[in-house]
């Protein structure tokens, strides 16, 4: 089985809900990239999640909802604009912290399961998890995979572990 087709499965994206959002996107000009667990996909070997997490560009950020059709559900979080879409299992979740803004900027188009999309620097990934993994507000089952994403990318980018705090390195296994 294909990358994106198991992708999809698990998702149970029966209405290729992901390719109609990524289109809705692409077809308004958002400047957009990847973040979190398959922002780390794209430069590790792959996990499957139910999560794709985005940042917007900052001046694109109050469009986002305006683009989507009534027919997805969206949720305001503090932190987050959480999407769902019809037909499909896919948690999207945009970032809206301003920290992740930049990202978009240094971001550059790679593979995750199959498809090309603009995923934020291996750098910026690595510092989003940080950000994710030292947040106290957060549960402790998300900062747990947060810990193992940080680990994923130190295993095959060692010369990065000098990005990461040691308070979070003590706490790798």
């Amino acid at each position: 089985m294909q990358a994106l087709a198991f992708w999809k499965a698990v998702t149970m994206d029966t209405s290729n809900a992901l390719e109609r959002f990524l289109a809705l996107l692409d077809g308004a000009g958002l400047r957009y990239c990847v973040i979190g667990g398959q922002g780390v996909n794209a430069y590790t070997d792959p996990l499957v999640s139910l999560d794709l997490d985005l940042v917007v560009a900052a001046n694109d950020l109050t469009r986002i909802e305006t683009l989507l059709p009534s027919t997805f559900t969206i949720r305001r979080f503090s932190h987050s604009l959480n999407i769902e879409i019809p037909g499909s299992a896919l948690r999207i979740q945009f970032q809206t912290d301003p920290r992740y803004f930049t990202f978009v900027e240094r971001a550059t188009r790679r593979d995750i399961l199959g498809l090309t999309l603009p995923v934020a620097s291996l750098e910026d990934v690595l510092r989003g998890k940080v950000w994710a993994a030292q947040d106290s507000g957060r549960r402790g089952s998300k900062r747990q995979k947060d810990l193992a994403d940080i680990a994923r990318i130190l295993e095959s980018y060692p010369a990065l572990r000098a990005q990461v705090p040691d308070e979070l390195l003590s706490r790798l296994v």
